[in-house]
């Protein structure tokens, strides 16, 4: 597997309050199958992990979302923690770049509480996913098709709800990425 993803250079979309694992794990599983991930963030220089109940380690930014080009990037990853991606879904140009990728048809990879900014992306409905249990309302309001599974894929799109699920979401992710592009992953236009 270590050149599965050989050329290919995948975005993973994170700012303060990321899970640690989440962030960390994909970005060794991209980068033992040969490709390149590019933290991309809304702000410069570091951001700070959650680990569990505390704040966790600092990882550092590649690019911030305003000059990141998603036709730059095979892919995207979208780590939970419940700051992150509560943080990420109230900025316009993170919205914007999750929402490029969907249309583009391109992997896009979410797990824990990262769905989240793919409900203010406009790209849930009708899809099938999986999410932290506390996710399960706003998605299924936002017309997903909610269920309790380890890893569940929908054309291109890998879901997982929590650290425990990693092994098997990373296996998928590489997957996915290693097939490229997919149908487009959004009604909305």
């Amino acid at each position: 597997m270590p050149d599965k993803l050989s050329g290919k250079r995948i975005a993973i979309l994170a700012t303060n309050g990321f899970e640690q694992s989440e962030l960390e794990e994909p970005k060794k599983a991209i980068e033992a199958a040969g490709g390149r991930a590019d933290v991309v963030s809304i702000q410069h220089g570091q951001i700070r992990g959650w680990q569990h109940t505390d704040w966790g380690n600092c990882v550092s930014v590649d690019v911030t979302v305003d000059r990141a080009k998603p036709d730059d990037y095979d892919g995207l990853v979208l780590p939970g923690g419940v700051i992150n991606p509560d943080k990420l879904r109230m900025v316009p140009e993170a919205v914007e770049f999750v929402r490029t990728f969907a249309r583009s048809g391109k992997p896009i990879a979410a797990i824990c509480h990262g769905p989240w900014t793919l409900i203010n992306a406009g790209v849930v409905q009708g899809r099938k996913l999986t999410s932290w249990p506390s996710l399960q309302a706003d998605l299924e309001n936002a017309g997903a098709h909610w269920v309790d599974q380890q890893v569940v894929v929908d054309q291109g799109l890998v879901t997982s709800r929590k650290p425990d699920d990693l092994p098997a979401f990373n296996r998928k992710l590489i997957e996915e990425l290693a097939e490229g592009r997919h149908g487009k992953q959004t009604a909305a236009e």
